[in-house]
């Protein structure tokens, strides 16, 4: 019976074993919290918070690189840093207190401008992987006086070479042309012409 009660506190004891080893392998990021005691001496205990600069700082030691860093890497280089205050190697625990707020569903946008006689020409920010089609529907469609067969996609690209690509926005629309997969880029200009008297 004993031999199962041990197992069994084993067993429900894994879990929280494999967080810790995890633990001990995470690389902290500035905002992260870890909590640093100093056996020998108690006035050294404190929390820290990994700074934007990606540094952390304890008395008799002053700043020390956290952020990329493991928690048994910190652990280590504190001891050997307060070594030289103590008459023996000082015991030093770092231990994470709590994780940096990530910032999630920040979406990073990419600049469009639409000029001509679109509904409303401009600057439209888009998310990246937006398609033509859909840049032209965010900015409100076309205007009524637009040249539907002669639109067109002008991209710069690295080298400052612009490119323009032609799209008859009346034949996408029918599917009978492509257009539907042209994704955009940062900086892309989407020109759509006046139509002439009889076009």
């Amino acid at each position: 019976m004993k031999l199962v009660r041990m197992l069994t506190a084993i067993v429900l004891a894994l879990p929280f074993l494999a967080v810790g080893a995890m633990a001990q392998d995470y690389l902290l990021r500035p905002g992260d919290v870890v909590q640093i005691e100093v056996l020998e001496d108690a006035s050294l205990n404190r929390t820290a918070i990994v700074l934007p600069d990606g540094q952390i700082s304890l008395p008799l030691v002053g700043s020390v690189r956290a952020s990329g860093r493991s928690l048994t890497d910190i652990q280590s280089d504190l001891a050997t840093r307060l070594a030289s205050s103590f008459a023996t190697p000082p015991t030093v625990y770092v231990t994470m207190s709590a994780l940096a707020e990530r910032v999630v569903g920040t979406a990073r946008t990419i600049d469009v401008f639409i000029l001509g006689a679109a509904a409303t020409p401009g600057r439209v920010e888009v998310a990246p992987g937006t398609t033509l089609l859909q840049a032209i529907a965010q900015a409100g469609g076309l205007s009524p006086f637009a040249a539907k067969k002669r639109i067109q996609l002008r991209r710069v690209d690295k080298s400052g070479n612009e490119k323009v690509f032609s799209f008859d926005y009346d034949a996408i629309e029918r599917g009978v042309a492509g257009g539907l997969t042209t994704r955009l880029a940062d900086g892309d200009v989407i020109f759509v012409p006046q139509r002439k008297l009889f076009e």
